[in-house]
């Protein structure tokens, strides 16, 4: 949450419930709404660290906010980010320890887990659908996301099947 919130105040000056609001409509519905307390939070801390800095500004008829802007170092940060790769293979995967560990235990048959989890991939790819047809069609960040989802549980059944033939 830190750097995609860096990221919106790189355009401008913000409070938190705007940032939220921000998120929610670039990443629409298929993205895990962020909790508000976890912004503020997230935008405290980045302010303890020197990425940020934040000014009350006062309102006639509603609380003062604080609106936060980016400093320099957040800048920075920022730009490292958006540098950096995301290379990390699925190597730890917590489904697939199961799938190795079970027969050891004998506390649950391989295919079982299998069968359990394609379920439940399916079941997942069928919501998401659902999100997709739902999504406004002018968000394409959205249709990304929903389709980026989508390609990888179809990866991830395809690698289900690879298991089960070689388990079988």
């Amino acid at each position: 949450m830190r750097l995609p919130l860096l990221a919106l105040l790189a355009r401008g000056p913000a409070h938190g419930y705007e940032l939220k609001q921000d998120l929610e409509q670039l990443l629409g519905s298929a993205y895990p709404q962020p909790n508000v307390g976890q912004i503020y939070v997230t935008l405290g801390r980045l302010e303890k660290s020197g990425l940020i800095e934040g000014e009350d500004v006062e309102q006639s008829s509603r609380p003062n906010k604080k609106v936060y802007h980016l400093t320099d170092a957040g800048r920075e940060a920022l730009h490292a980010w958006f540098e950096e790769t995301e290379d990390e293979p699925r190597v730890r995967d917590e489904f697939f320890m199961k799938l190795a560990l079970a027969p050891q235990t004998g506390l649950a048959e391989q295919i079982a887990l299998i069968n359990r989890q394609r379920r439940q991939y399916l079941n997942t790819m069928r919501t998401l659908s659902k999100l997709a047809a739902a999504e406004n069609r002018d968000n394409r960040i959205a249709h990304l996301l929903i389709e980026g989802a989508m390609l990888h549980l179809q990866a991830d059944l395809d690698w289900l099947e690879r298991c089960q033939e070689e388990l079988e």
